[in-house]
């Protein structure tokens, strides 16, 4: 099937239909509908690599995580992949597990002209040397960010989203909040940690301990969660950094034999559907996933269009959802 076919079928010229393909806002929502129409009776696919050829693009996105079994991360990649389909482009996925020599071998399709762009979900502390590697061509970071405003991001205010989840555990009486937190080279991590003590200062309380689980896991949550319930003096909550690190706490809470939230209670970060699994239902800070994703799409995009446009800053909405664990 060519493009003269389809424009022949729709009843326009080859110009309209090229402009349809390229998602040119200069085609008549009629004709668009129409070409449109054509070619999924048609199933036509379009020549890629003579598009690419065409217009020294390729159309396809590199999108690097370092953990897509993270359930937050999948619902950010879902959204990255609605978006960049909606402006015709299609992403290529690399689950780096924060290896940097994986990075380097998938940064490689830059230099090769395979992708017009890449967004990263890395930790802060290897921005430098992906900076390095990615040199002028167009990035975004999402969910994670450096403090010199040089690389486009989207992100929430994770800071002012922990002092919320210890204002809310205080006011059920909470006094012995612990803190279930994960690796700081991630700067969510330290922001979310620093909320953390400075919602405890503003409350005046004492105690304060922090666990670090070896990774970002079920049965690291429920690991780093023992070692909680095994000192000295037992928290009566505890607000972790994921909601799948609170889950696994909430399983060593239920294998001890204590009731959740009389005995601990417990808040996660993220708002993702397994918080509804979990028994009991899991209270969470909500971050837009999908919404993160979709927006920065929107700021790739705008790097490739415009290469000397000034890096973005974007910083979403969150909530706090009230459920039977705290």
């Amino acid at each position: 099937m060519s493009i003269q076919k389809i424009a022949r079928m729709a009843g326009v010229s080859v110009a309209t239909v090229s402009r349809v393909l390229n998602n040119s806002e200069s085609v008549k929502p009629k004709n668009r509908e129409r070409v449109l129409q054509a070619i999924k009776e048609c199933q036509y696919q379009p020549n890629l690599l003579a598009r690419q050829l065409r217009t020294a693009r390729s159309s396809m996105i590199l999108v690097l995580v370092s953990n897509i079994s993270n359930p937050f991360c999948a619902e950010v990649v879902k959204g990255i992949e609605e978006e960049a389909e909606k402006n015709g482009y299609r992403i290529l996925l690399c689950n780096s597990g924060a290896d940097m020599a994986r990075s380097r071998s998938a940064l490689k399709l830059l230099s090769g002209k395979i992708v017009d762009g890449i967004i990263t979900m890395d930790a802060c502390a290897k921005l430098p040397e992906l900076a390095t590697m990615i040199g002028a061509a167009p990035w975004v970071q999402c969910a994670e960010y450096a403090d010199n405003g040089e690389v486009s991001c989207v992100g929430i205010n994770d800071a002012d989203a922990a002092r919320c989840v210890i204002d809310r555990l205080v006011e059920r009486g909470c006094q012995r909040i612990a803190m279930i937190n994960h690796d700081l080279s991630y700067k969510y991590a330290r922001l979310r940690e620093c909320g953390y003590q400075s919602g405890l200062q503003a409350q005046c309380l004492s105690y304060g301990k922090v666990e670090y689980a070896c990774d970002l896991s079920f049965s690291a949550g429920k690991t780093a969660m023992q070692h909680l319930l095994n000192a000295p003096e037992r928290p009566d909550a505890v607000f972790a950094v994921s909601d799948t690190l609170a889950a696994g706490a909430l399983l060593a809470i239920h294998e001890a034999g204590l009731k959740m939230p009389q005995d601990i209670a417990v808040v996660g970060f993220d708002g993702t559907e397994l918080a509804e699994m979990v028994t009991p239902p899991l209270s969470t800070i909500e971050q837009p996933s999908q919404a993160m994703g979709r927006e920065a799409v929107r700021l790739l995009l705008n790097r490739i269009d415009n290469p000397d446009s000034p890096p973005e800053s974007v910083i979403m909405d969150w909530r706090y959802i009230s459920r039977a664990s705290a």
